[in-house]
């Protein structure tokens, strides 16, 4: 069952919160960077008692696809990157192996990664008729995190025609956020989350390039939230820090700066360090994870070259000289987009109720203005 999205809540920026120092591209979201495209399938219904693969459902997938043409014959440079390993990725080792992401990037319910990838082969299949018999077979790319607390988990509830869905309703510009697709029962950091998304623009004179990130959070324990550098789930009163986390969060990092995986690499490396600013410890229980990709045309990767060797222009990295700075330029992009993703993914979630009557609450705005500004007051802060 697809629903409409709620009714949408203000995002950190609207609130007055802007992180770094680096402007944000027209969307604020992932789709900034040329030809990326975002479907998502929400997927919920049912109310009261958990009834275990029966509901009620609150769950969903969300897509990423790194550009509009055919992935399959036009393959993308991408890295795999894990900052905890607490996680149940399926196409992880080939990214890290041959360097590229030759179909959609789907996020979906820890139960569901298996149903998701299923979809995607039918996806690619249906595309590309000779897969396994004419040419060579197809990675497909899930990764997820636990919203079992919310939903019932074992139903496993996303099926091929919600995938698929989400893949044919896959477009650009403004990105659904929070209680959305795959983020519909996750939570961070104590409060109800899931999908996030913004982007940075680098400089013209440093290459004018475009980073976006796409997170789905559920991580973090409440008194670990901090936004803007302010130490807010502490102010707000702790819910729970002594609990073990047992949440998950997977970052998405898209570029269009011509990097192959060895560039992605060191991009996807720096999504822990905007995830740390927001609170994240990288907690025992919690999966975080970072794919990186560039939808650069010049790097893009023919599935049938018809000759041994490419040319492919790629930014070049020589720390002797100028181009450092724009290395340096996409290092911050990544940072500030992932930190200021999460507050999205937060900021935009709507309270919600689930099996057994669980409930995540939203963060309170209101409340959370007052102790920014609060806090912002004391002198010497």
């Amino acid at each position: 069952m697809t629903v409409p999205n709620p009714p949408p809540r203000s995002r950190a920026r609207d609130a007055g919160i802007e992180i770094g120092s680096l402007p944000p591209g027209p969307f604020n979201a992932i789709t900034d960077v040329a030809g990326v495209l975002v479907g998502q399938t929400t997927v919920r219904w049912g109310e009261g008692s958990l009834r275990p693969g029966h509901g009620p459902a609150r769950t969903g997938v969300t897509v990423v696809l790194p550009h509009p043409g055919n992935l399959f014959r036009e393959k993308v440079p991408a890295a795999f990157h894990v900052i905890n390993g607490f996680g149940k990725s399926i196409g992880a080792v080939q990214i890290t192996e041959l360097g590229t992401i030759k179909g959609p990037i789907a996020l979906t319910s820890t139960l569901c990664v298996g149903r998701v990838a299923d979809a995607l082969v039918t996806h690619a299949i249906r595309e590309h008729p000779g897969i396994g018999i004419a040419t060579s077979t197809v990675n497909p790319v899930v990764a997820e995190c636990n919203d079992g607390f919310l939903n019932d988990i074992q139903g496993r509830h996303v099926g091929e025609a919600h995938v698929l869905a989400a893949i044919a309703g896959a477009a650009g510009g403004a990105v659904a956020e929070g209680t959305v697709g795959a983020g519909t029962g996750m939570t961070a950091f104590g409060f109800k989350a899931g999908i996030g998304t913004a982007s940075r623009l680098i400089p013209a004179a440093l290459g004018g390039w475009t980073v976006g990130v796409l997170v789905l959070a559920n991580h973090g324990r409440r008194g670990q939230l901090v936004v803007d550098g302010v130490p807010v789930g502490r102010l707000l009163g702790d819910g729970g820090a002594g609990s073990p986390e047992r949440g998950s969060v997977v970052v998405v990092v898209a570029t269009d700066a011509p990097l192959l995986d060895r560039g992605l690499g060191r991009l996807a490396r720096r999504v822990a360090l905007g995830l740390a600013r927001g609170g994240s410890l990288g907690g025992h229980g919690s999966g975080e994870l970072a794919i990186a990709f560039s939808s650069a045309p010049t790097v893009r990767v023919p599935h049938e070259p018809g000759r041994r060797t490419l040319a492919v222009e790629i930014l070049a990295d020589d720390d002797r000289g100028a181009n450092d700075n724009s290395i340096d330029a996409l290092f911050q992009g990544v940072v500030e987009a992932t930190e200021e993703a999460v507050l999205n993914s937060i900021y935009r979630a709507e309270t919600t109720v689930g099996r057994d009557g669980h409930s995540a609450a939203a963060l309170p705005l209101g409340r959370v203005a007052e102790v920014l500004a609060a806090y912002r007051g004391i002198p010497g802060i």
